[in-house]
Formats: structure tokens, C-alpha cells, sequence
């Protein structure tokens, strides 16, 4: 039987174009048959800036913008205005900015992208970012919160402004699924294969795991974008979640 649009494991895979120029970015969009979503972040965005999000878009493709917005009020709302207007369908805040700004950047996408004719994006706060050590939490920036219920009040924070999810390590969405239903989205970086570096991340698990535990969606970079073939490496990602493997 085929997958539902749901449980389509092509919908759930976010490929990250972490590339240093429109043109690298784009090949390896081109080169990853099947691929629905893709994250431009800051790297992308700071040399190609809107103009790549246009394009991507112009392949048919969606667009997570992962510029994760943190500052006053009126400078997030203005950005996330921007932001909806260009068509991305998933926008990065910060859930530490706080409760009056995170409403401020909801309800700008949502003016901006209904004066674009846009249909509204899905705002997500980020919790505590995937490379964050529990013992570097801590000892650097001085919060004694355990780094989970950190993550857990930001997402509480994040869910009472109306923003509507949040990017968490994978290890912390069994407890964010359990507080906060679908369709809150829960949007997971931090995925490795079985048997690949982990990177600069520290805190991981495999695709099949992430989604059974209650993810929404995946993002997942070097894994697909630094194999041999990204195409074929998409390919065993979409496989391990339909297959329920890692």
C-alpha cells in the first residue's frame, strides 16, 4: 500500500542546503530526486539571500527559512513579515526571546503572508540548540534548569504566544509530544544514520526513532548533502522510515 500524504517519508525529510553559494545549493537540490522540503539557513541565505528561496521555490519546492529570529518585538515581527512574505513555509524564532515578541512574530507572518496572497506559515521556536552538551549548558551560560526542562518551558512559552512548533533535539520529543499534541510540530534536527559522524552535534538519534518518538519532520544535512550519492542517501533515509529502521 502506498504512504499516505502523512506518513509520506518525503514529506517528513527537511534536506539542509548548507552550501556557500545559490549555485552549489541548488545542484544539490536538483540532485536529490523526490526531495519536497529543504532548509536554507544562515549560510545560504547570507550569500544568496532572498533571491534563493525564490528559486527554490520556482522547482516546486518548500522551503524551511532558518534564520531563527531573536530581538525585540518589532524587529522580529518585521523580519517574520518579511520572512511570510517570500513564501517559506516554516520560519525559525527563538523560543528565549520571549513571550511578547513570539506573539508579535506569529501575527506579522501571518499579515505577511496573507498580503503576499501566501497561504500562513508555521512559526517554529527553537528550544536549546542540538549542539549543546548538558555539561557546557550548564557551565557556560549558568542555568542550573536541567537542559530538558529548559527545553520544556521554551516550548511552553513558544505554544501560550501561538506559535505553532518548535526545532528540539530528537531526544527531547517523546516529553514535547506528550505536553503538546499534534499538530504542534516538533521539527528535529541532530539526525545521523547508523554509522555516521555525528559532527558538531551532541545530542542524536537515528531518522525511524525521531519520528517514532513523535517528530513531525526531520533535518537532516550531511547524512544526504556530503555522501557520495545525496540522491541515493535521500533514498535510504525515506527507506529507513517507511521501513521503521535506522
Amino acid at each position: 500500500m502506498a504512504a499516505t500524504p502523512a506518513h509520506d517519508p518525503a514529506e517528513q525529510i527537511i534536506l539542509a542546503l548548507d552550501r556557500p553559494d545559490s549555485a552549489s545549493a541548488l545542484a544539490l537540490a536538483d540532485a536529490v530526486v523526490g526531495l519536497r522540503w529543504v532548509k536554507v539557513g544562515l549560510e545560504l541565505f547570507s550569500a544568496a539571500g532572498p533571491a534563493v528561496v525564490a528559486e527554490l521555490r520556482q522547482r516546486g519546492l518548500k522551503v524551511f527559512l532558518d534564520l531563527k529570529f531573536h530581538d525585540i518585538p518589532a524587529t522580529m515581527a518585521g523580519a517574520c513579515r518579511n520572512a511570510a512574505r517570500l513564501g517559506a513555509g516554516l520560519i525559525t524564532v527563538h523560543g528565549a526571546a520571549g513571550s511578547e515578541a513570539l506573539a508579535a512574530a506569529q501575527e506579522a507572518a501571518v499579515a505577511g503572508a496573507a498580503s503576499a496572497g501566501l497561504p500562513s506559515p508555521t512559526l517554529l521556536a527553537v528550544t536549546v540548540l542540538t549542539s549543546w552538551p548538558e555539561s557546557r549548558f550548564h557551565s557556560e551560560l549558568a542555568i542550573q534548569e536541567p537542559l530538558a526542562a529548559h527545553v520544556e518551558r521554551l516550548a511552553a512559552l513558544a505554544a501560550a504566544a501561538g506559535i505553532g512548533g518548535c526545532v528540539c533535539s530528537p531526544l527531547e520529543v517523546t516529553a514535547l509530544r506528550r505536553a503538546h499534541p499534534r499538530p504542534f510540530a516538533l521539527v528535529t534536527p541532530g539526525i545521523r544514520l547508523a554509522g555516521s559522524a555525528t559532527g558538531d552535534q551532541a545530542r542524536v538519534m537515528g531518522p525511524a526513532e525521531a519520528i517514532a518518538a513523535g517528530a513531525s519532520q526531520l533535518v537532516i544535512g550531511r547524512p544526504i548533502s556530503a555522501a557520495p550519492d545525496p540522491a541515493a542517501a535521500f533514498a535510504a533515509c525515506c527507506a529507513a522510515l517507511l521501513h521503521g529502521s535506522s
